[in-house]
């Protein structure tokens, strides 16, 4: 069973937005009642938490997918670019299997932003690589501490939780993806699996 998904972060392009040009100004002559068409107003950006809100009501894996997307890209912004670039570096010691780097670099971030929970989630997905299950459950928890609907570090915690026989535990991480993410036919799958051995225990 895939743990994590294998790549650490996102390239994210940052696209400058320039000031528009000045409208230039009507003529003192002109006619009083020409007007100049209103322009419509830029896409507004969705909250993260508007975004969680459309996650929740998608109606197909495909259109979570593309939700889920949208709050990843969000969950990897810091605020600093310091610490965007930091993880960044991480990601390529990661995918160099270079763990111990990688651990290192993320230190250096979690000292910049202690409480951006991406960072921790992708510290648990080095520290479960190095076999510590017991580091990579530690910030799976601070992560989710932070964040509470980070629905990538639950399904992590629930994989962990597996991987030790604590299927009951597991299960109430997995039923907790499914209450942000309802569209993840992965997770859907595991708990249908668990359902009879987990739900069956107190009959």
């Amino acid at each position: 069973m895939r743990f994590f998904a294998s790549a650490l972060i996102l390239s994210l392009s940052l696209v400058s937005h320039p000031l528009g040009a000045q409208e230039p100004a009507r003529p003192k002559d002109g006619p009083k009642d020409q007007t100049q068409p209103a322009k419509p107003n830029p896409p507004r950006a969705s909250s993260l938490d508007e975004l969680f809100e459309r996650l929740g009501k998608a109606q197909t894996e495909r259109e979570a997918k593309g939700i889920a997307s949208l709050i990843e890209r969000r969950f990897s912004r810091s605020g600093s670019d310091t610490a965007d670039l930091l993880l960044s570096r991480a990601a390529e010691a990661f995918g160099k299997k270079d763990f111990p780097l990688s651990i290192e670099l993320i230190d250096r971030v979690l000292a910049l932003q202690p409480n951006w929970a991406e960072a921790w989630y992708k510290r648990a997905t080095v520290f479960y690589q190095l076999d510590d299950p017991v580091g990579a459950m530690a910030d799976l928890h601070r992560a989710l501490k932070i964040e509470p609907r980070h629905f990538n570090a639950w399904t992590g915690l629930g994989h962990i939780l597996m991987a030790s026989d604590d299927k009951k535990r597991a299960m109430q991480a997995y039923r907790k993806v499914l209450e942000i993410n309802p569209q993840m036919d992965d997770v859907k799958t595991i708990i249908e699996r668990l359902k009879p051995e987990v739900d069956g225990q107190d009959l």
